[in-house]
């Protein structure tokens, strides 16, 4: 259906009803908020709805339906895709509420629904407290909680969903509804892995963890040696305690202070070892990677909040990611994962990665779906560059990783790991046992399914 027509007069009651602003393509700083991080997006909003409450997000939510506006919903703005912004239609933006607020006593955490991954982490330090987080600063939280939540403390404290105490909601026909393990349960089930498929998350609490010390070591590795430093690495992560946790990784290798003149720009094979405990702890488990010939290392104790800013993306950069996830890592697997090293597209931001899984992920299935979990190793090819006349080249080297690791995948995906990879990709992110119940929370929450700038679960059929 094609959107109605929306006068000045709407729009003068719109920006009534809220207390934040509504831009049009017509107001001072309407470019600069319709500007996510994946510079490929361009898409123009006919309303971006800038929310500073709950009842601002129903109120957005309520006008979007009745002028038949498509909705996009936008914390982080870190989708891949672009699923923050919607052509022509109106973007419910969550950045302001971004408050985050800490009960140390109960150990739990209010984030608000626009809220990044920074201001959560640096929100919870000065209490010695952590909850599981992205691998960069910038993820929004609800998306990425919504989504599963995979990141350096996962194999410590489970996924970020496992750790997720309650949701308070905004449903499509502007309502507002909580969930959790005793109130709208089956909901609360769905919003472990289905994202946002059934409204518009203006707040999420969760569990906190003790973390009184946070370490890493970072190695530089000459990627002629590539295969004998990514087996020890699956070695010594194999046989690793849940505190550890990190990635091997190729990449151009960036002008920083701890990487050597001679370095900057070429291809780099990178080990990085986390701990959630001291010094000490990560350098006697990166011992073996030590012991490997290495250009560069650095191995420090650092607040968590700092290990968070360590990879994060550069900004205005145009991305296209993917991912496997791996049933078994043997050698014939390792030797496919470094042969793809060869063609990453440089010089840029790439990266070519593999993550460990184990430890609390696999352990805490709780029946979430999130058939994911179970996998020992994820590689996740991120593709980051600057040049669209490298878009062709750089989407392309992404699938051939894909392809390269797919003997060894057992199908089911991250879905916040990828992009729009068709609806088939959804029922892998979700497993296919599971998507006929999240299809049913659909129906009841989002029968018309306007939040559908998601990975999309379409409502089941109404009887």
């Amino acid at each position: 259906m094609a959107p109605r027509t929306t006068t000045e007069a709407d729009l003068t009651g719109l920006r009534e009803d809220l207390a934040g602003d509504a831009l049009t393509p017509a107001d001072t700083g309407y470019d600069e908020a319709r500007t996510v991080f994946n510079s490929m997006i361009d898409r123009h909003p006919s309303v971006i709805a800038q929310c500073e409450s709950p009842t601002d997000v129903a109120h957005a939510v309520r006008f979007a339906r009745a002028h038949n506006l498509e909705i996009a919903v936008r914390g982080g703005g870190h989708s891949v895709a672009g699923m923050a912004l919607s052509e022509g239609g109106l973007v419910v933006d969550l950045r302001r509420m971004n408050t985050v607020t800490v009960d140390p006593a109960s150990r739990a955490v209010r984030v608000g629904g626009g809220a990044i991954m920074s201001d959560l982490d640096r929100a919870t330090q000065p209490y010695a407290l952590a909850t599981t987080g992205g691998r960069v600063s910038t993820t929004g939280v609800g998306g990425f909680t919504l989504g599963g939540g995979s990141g350096w403390l996962e194999r410590k404290f489970g996924l970020a969903c496992d750790n997720l105490l309650g949701v308070e909601l905004v449903t499509a026909d502007g309502e507002t509804v909580h969930a959790s393990a005793d109130e709208n349960p089956e909901l609360f089930w769905a919003l472990h892995g289905g994202g946002g498929n059934f409204g518009v998350a203006t707040s999420l609490t969760l569990e906190l963890h003790e973390l009184p010390a946070m370490s890493m070591a970072l190695l530089l590795h000459p990627p002629a040696d590539g295969r004998v430093v990514v087996e020890t690495f699956r070695d010594v992560m194999e046989s690793a305690p849940d505190e550890a946790g990190g990635g091997c990784l190729y990449l151009t290798a960036p002008p920083e202070d701890f990487v050597p003149e001679h370095l900057v720009g070429t291809l780099v094979c990178t080990t990085l070892i986390t701990c959630a405990g001291p010094e000490e702890q990560v350098r006697a488990l990166a011992a073996p990677l030590l012991a490997l010939d290495h250009e560069a290392e650095v191995v420090a104790e650092l607040p968590y909040a700092e290990l968070q800013c360590m990879l994060d993306d550069p900004p205005g950069m145009r991305n296209y990611w993917s991912a496997e996830y791996l049933e078994s890592f043997p050698n014939a697997a390792v030797e496919a994962f470094c042969a793809r090293a060869s063609d990453i597209p440089m010089p840029s931001a790439t990266q070519h990665v593999l993550f460990p899984m184990g430890g609390a992920v696999t352990r805490n299935t709780d029946g979430y779906p999130l058939p994911w979990r179970s996998a020992p190793w994820a590689v996740h090819p991120f593709g980051v560059w600057e040049s669209p006349s490298d878009d062709a080249r750089s989407r392309q080297w992404v699938r051939d990783v894909r392809a390269a690791m797919r003997p060894w995948s057992g199908g089911a995906v991250y879905l916040n790991f990828i992009g729009n990879e068709g609806s088939d990709r959804v029922v892998e992110g979700v497993g296919a046992g599971n998507y006929a119940r999240l299809a049913a929370v659909k129906a009841k929450y989002d029968p018309g399914n306007a939040f559908h700038l998601n990975h999309n679960v379409r409502p089941a059929a109404q009887v």
